[in-house]
């Protein structure tokens, strides 16, 4: 595979036999971000646990410290009062069956999250095929099902991420910017690590972080060094 100059110029500054502290490591990561936009910063994370077991399945969600950096689109299955309550948050969709129909029908997807009430589950069901797979499918364990849609908006707005395991049992997820600059991505790592150790299965055996990589959407991976990680 063929990759440009900037990204070879980018590997160098990687010594790929070493693992690296978090510190140094997020001070690399925005050095090796080259691109012309405001790259995101992602970390990899392999767990020692099989997600095709029920009782060792990872998933959560954290408020990370700093937000994202994205703006994210909120649609909120809602009626009545509920709906009213979820509009005043700042979701920017809210409904019932007419966005039921409009994501069937239009194949329509201008959204990154979705959240519910508990008494509109049974609607949304109908979704579970087309949201399922793009993990956008509302659960109680993500804070996506509940009644205080208010919280839940808020919170998805200041920067809430949903972890969860994928079926090679590595989670992925965005930690800021590079325009964050190193202590503020920093900061949301811990966090997002802190809730990944939190959440291990008791049914998990052996060495629980396996290996932790931090990457720039066009820079290439750096490892850190797991066992300072809890």
């Amino acid at each position: 595979m063929f990759r440009g100059k900037k990204y070879q110029d980018s590997v160098k500054l990687i010594d790929k036999s070493k693992l690296y502290d978090t510190s140094d490591a997020m001070e690399l990561v925005i050095k090796t971000a080259k691109a012309k936009f405001d790259e995101t910063v992602e970390a990899h994370i392999k767990l020692g646990v099989d997600s095709r077991h029920a009782d060792q399945q990872v998933r959560g969600a954290i408020v990370l410290p700093h937000g994202t950096g994205k703006s994210v689109k909120v649609l909120v299955f809602a009626k009545g009062p509920k709906a009213d309550e979820a509009q005043a948050a700042g979701a920017d969709y809210v409904g019932d069956m007419d966005l039921v129909q409009k994501i069937q029908s239009e194949n329509w997807f201008d959204f990154d999250v979705v959240v519910a009430t508990p008494d509109m589950m049974g609607v949304v069901g109908r979704l579970g095929k087309v949201l399922g797979p793009k993990g956008l499918m509302p659960s109680p364990k993500a804070g996506t099902v509940t009644m205080d849609v208010t919280k839940a908006v808020n919170e998805i707005k200041a920067g809430k991420i949903e972890y969860r395991l994928d079926k090679t049992n590595i989670i992925h997820c965005p930690i800021g910017k590079v325009s964050f600059g190193a202590q503020k991505l920093q900061d949301n790592f811990t966090a997002l690590v802190g809730a990944v150790v939190k959440a291990k299965p008791s049914a998990a055996k052996g060495q629980y972080l396996r290996s932790v990589v931090v990457t720039s959407t066009m820079g290439p991976g750096i490892k850190i060094n797991q066992a300072k990680l809890g």
